[in-house]
Formats: structure tokens, C-alpha cells, sequence
């Protein structure tokens, strides 16, 4: 070991000089004096350097005898050593480990392939995925996802009703991802593929509408049928897309008509109007006259049931007094007279006379008129 020094310079074999060359060497420090301390050249910082750099890298020291430092040889840098290795392994097993492990969300899913292939997915937390050869696509699947067709844009909204009118369509597809692995292999773009089958659907479901049920009450029952049939159709792509709702903005005439339409909407609703009214009339008169003629029909049978009733009382009268008639037929003629004679003069005002009364009264009965008596003090109590 004494027989070369082998110094990190490059210098003789004078070791006592602390790695400086003897006085007047060569060594490439010109006429330095003895006490000056040895400063390096800056091609040999840099040489020394890449002799560092080559040996992290895996390669040899400048010499190429990979002789260790402070070794036998001329050796210029330092080699190879375990520690140099260990550290490399550390390095490129760390490297390793920061591309195989990856974190997914709680709103993630992640899809593995296997050298391009689907291999599984990932749920969310820590995941391992062995780099090169597997490698992870990370999918947030719980964010929703809106595309707006009509709005806008040149004609996508204005579609053709079955009745030829033109209404200017504009609604929303809310969409989320279901399934990831699908997405990224049956599907080369989701948001496109998503736009192009709502706006066929949609085409197809007012293709089939009159114009006046859209701009009116069906707007309901278009966005279900048409997230139901936009979903079968994404379904049969195995596109790996949930719908989670239509928002059916506006339907409209074209600007174009749309002050004239308007016109006539108002027209037809005034129109609706009157025969509302005229129907309520209708309904009205109709009623009424139904309930009068109920009402007569009624006082019809009561008259009738009266008359009847009447006939079968008189007639009951009748023969009654023909009985008793037959039985005592002078009394029973008495009878009547008098009966008859209070019917008749019962209401009547009379004065009595008597020929067989004579004087001043002149043949005048006075009388007590009770019933004047009773008429009187009956109108005086109700006043």
C-alpha cells in the first residue's frame, strides 16, 4: 500500500506533503510555493464529477480497473462500493413503490390493466399496482355530469313535430359513470356519445308528439320517456353511463313565429274561455229547468192525489146521508137545510127580519154579532 500513494490528486509518492506535489513538480500548479495550499483545476472538479455520476449510474471509475478508494493504482475517482449499490437498490426500489401505489377517492373507482388489458378494479383507499407491467386509470364516478343540447347552438334544438310544426327544443342530460371499465373501452368519447344519443332520442320522441301537447302538459312525460330510452340505448352500447335525470328547459316556436304563435295561443285560450262559459250556462239552464219540471211533475201528483181523495170523501159523505136518509128522511132533510143554510150565510153580513115584529125597529131582529166581536178584537191584537 506504501509503495504507490494513489492520492485523490494524482500525485507522486510523497505523502507528507498533505497531497501537495514537491517544490518545482509539475503536477500543474506552476511555481506555487511550498505553504500554498493545494486548490484543484476545475477540469479535474468536473472530471471527478462524472466519475461520481458514472458510478451512481452503474458504470466504472476513469481508469476502468475498479480498483476501490485508497486502493493500489493510479486510480483517478473512487469505485463501486456496497454502499453505492445499497443505495441504488433503495433509490430505484423507492422509485418502484411511488409508481406502483396510488390512492383513490371515496368518489373514485379505479380500473387495473394488466399490459393494457382490464385486469380488476380498485375500490377506494390504498392500491397496489405492480409498475411496468400493471398500471391504473383513476374514474370519479359519483360526480354528476351535465350536457346541455339546444342552447345556443345552430339548429340541434329545432326539431319537427308529427302534426309539421317546428318547436325549438332546448334540455339537459344529468349523467354520471356506473361502470368504468366500460367507459374506457367500449366508449372513445363519453360526453360526445352521450349529446349524440339524447339529441336522436329526443328527435324521435317529438317526431312522434303534436306540437301543442309539448308546449302544454306532456314536458313530464317527454323527459321520463326520454331518459328511459336514452339509457336502453347507452345500455346496449355497454357504455358503462347511468342517466340520472332530464331537464326539459324550454319548448318553443322558432323566434321567428314566435310573436304570431303567441297571438294565436292567446286566441285559442279565449276561445277555450267562452266555451267554459258557455257550458257552465248550459249546464246551469239545463238544471233549472230539469228542477222545475220536477217540481211541477210533483205538484201535479199532489193535485191529483187531492182531487182523488176529495172524490172518495164526498162520495163517502154521500153515502152516509143516503143512509141515514133512508132511515128518517124528514129529519135528515132538516138536517141538510140547516147544515146547508150555516154554510152559505156562515160568512156573510145579515140583518134578520121578522114581519110579525112591528114598531119603530120595523120589523128589524136585533142580534149579537159575535163573530164582528171576534174579527175585531183579532185585527186590534195584531196591529
Amino acid at each position: 500500500m506504501a509503495g504507490n500513494s494513489g492520492g485523490p490528486w494524482g500525485g507522486g509518492g510523497n505523502r507528507g506533503g498533505g497531497g501537495r506535489p514537491p517544490n518545482g513538480g509539475g503536477g500543474g500548479n506552476g511555481g506555487r510555493k511550498p505553504d500554498d495550499p493545494q486548490i484543484p483545476e476545475i477540469d479535474e472538479l468536473m472530471k471527478k464529477g462524472q466519475e461520481r455520476l458514472r458510478v451512481l449510474m452503474g458504470g466504472r471509475g476513469g481508469n476502468g480497473g475498479g480498483t476501490p478508494s485508497g486502493g493500489s493504482g493510479g486510480s483517478g475517482g473512487p469505485g463501486i462500493t456496497k454502499g453505492t449499490v445499497a443505495i441504488a437498490a433503495l433509490v430505484a426500489v423507492g422509485l418502484w413503490g411511488y409508481m406502483s401505489f396510488y390512492t383513490v377517492k371515496p368518489e373514485e373507482q379505479s380500473v387495473e390493466l394488466f399490459l393494457g388489458k382490464y385486469s380488476s378494479t380498485g375500490n377506494p383507499g390504498l392500491n397496489f399496482a405492480p409498475w411496468p407491467f400493471v398500471s391504473a386509470e383513476v374514474v370519479n364516478v359519483t360526480s354528476e355530469r351535465t350536457e346541455t343540447i339546444g342552447a345556443g347552438r345552430d339548429a340541434d334544438g329545432l326539431m319537427l313535430t308529427t302534426d309539421a310544426n317546428i318547436v325549438d327544443i332546448e334540455f339537459q342530460v344529468v349523467w354520471n359513470i356506473s361502470d368504468p371499465a366500460k367507459l374506457l373501452f367500449n366508449i372513445r368519447d363519453p360526453q360526445l356519445t352521450v349529446q349524440a344519443v339524447s339529441e336522436a332520442v329526443m328527435r324521435e320522441i317529438i317526431a312522434a308528439s303534436n306540437l301543442a301537447p309539448i308546449l302544454n302538459r306532456d314536458r313530464g312525460i317527454i323527459a321520463d320517456t326520454a331518459l328511459e330510452q336514452i339509457q336502453a340505448t347507452l345500455d346496449e352500447y355497454e357504455s358503462g353511463i347511468t342517466i340520472v335525470r332530464i331537464n326539459l328547459d324550454t319548448a318553443d316556436p322558432p323566434r321567428e313565429v314566435i310573436d304570431a304563435f303567441r297571438e294565436v295561443q292567446a286566441a285559442e285560450q279565449e276561445r277555450d274561455r267562452l266555451e267554459r262559459q258557455a257550458d257552465a250556462y248550459a249546464n246551469r239552464v239545463v238544471a233549472e229547468a230539469r228542477g222545475d219540471a220536477a217540481q211541477i211533475r210533483e205538484q201535479s201528483e199532489g193535485y191529483r192525489a187531492q182531487v182523488v181523495n176529495d172524490a172518495l170523501g164526498e162520495a163517502s159523505r154521500f153515502t152516509a146521508v143516503l143512509e141515514e136518509y133512508a132511515k128518517a128522511p124528514e129529519v135528515t132533510r132538516r138536517r141538510l137545510y140547516l147544515e146547508t143554510m150555516e154554510r152559505v150565510l156562515g160568512d156573510v153580513d145579515k140583518t134578520i127580519l121578522d114581519e110579525a115584529l112591528t114598531g119603530s125597529d120595523g120589523g128589524v131582529v136585533p142580534y149579537l154579532p159575535l163573530n164582528e166581536l171576534n174579527r175585531s178584537r183579532t185585527t186590534t191584537g195584531g196591529n
